[in-house]
């Protein structure tokens, strides 16, 4: 695989970089019309669909309620930690060259961020998205950023495993049996 030139890989960055942006902005204006528009903890939940609703839930901790911040001692330490996680990701983008792997850092940067704002601002995140099939529920209530978070973790993961590098196999067939035999 040949590796982009310096323009097209500042340019992959800067789109990395612009993704964050808007899964971040987006995020937070959807939240705001969760909470002072919709008025979704007054009211609790909404069907828009038979399997998914808007449903209104505080999240304290962080992926599946890990980590649950009980106190504003834990809840800062949680800011910090995420916060922690949030800069490695920054740094990991501004190394990486590919489109494919700075717009998935892109779309974990800016859920990270989404979500640490709320935790900042409220002391928890608000989530609203119910999806649901009758009483199953393959997800917990979650959130724009949360959805962007795991998107862009599951490509990080699809493309490590799909794309290894071809060096670690041999050329050809005869390349073991010469090795064995030059030893």
């Amino acid at each position: 695989m040949s590796q982009p030139g310096t323009m097209a890989v500042w340019r992959n960055r800067l789109i990395g970089l612009l993704l964050a942006g808007v899964i971040f902005v987006v995020d937070q204006w959807i939240k705001a019309q969760v909470l002072y528009t919709i008025k979704l903890p007054q009211v609790g939940s909404i069907e828009i669909v038979s399997f998914f609703n808007l449903t209104y839930a505080e999240n304290y901790g962080i992926s599946l309620g890990m980590l649950t911040a009980t106190s504003m001692e834990m809840r800062w330490l949680l800011i910090a930690l995420t916060s922690g996680i949030a800069l490695v990701v920054f740094i990991w983008m501004l190394r990486e060259k590919l489109l494919g792997e700075t717009a998935a850092l892109g779309l974990v940067l800016g859920g990270a961020l989404g979500n640490i704002l709320d935790r900042m601002n409220n002391g928890f995140v608000v989530d609203y998205a119910d999806l649901h099939f009758g009483d199953f529920r393959p997800f917990l209530i979650f959130n724009l950023a949360d959805a962007a978070i795991s998107i862009g973790v599951l490509i990080i993961l699809a493309r490590s495993f799909l794309s290894r590098e071809k060096h670690d196999e041999p050329a050809s067939l005869d390349e073991p049996a010469q090795a064995a035999t030059e030893s």
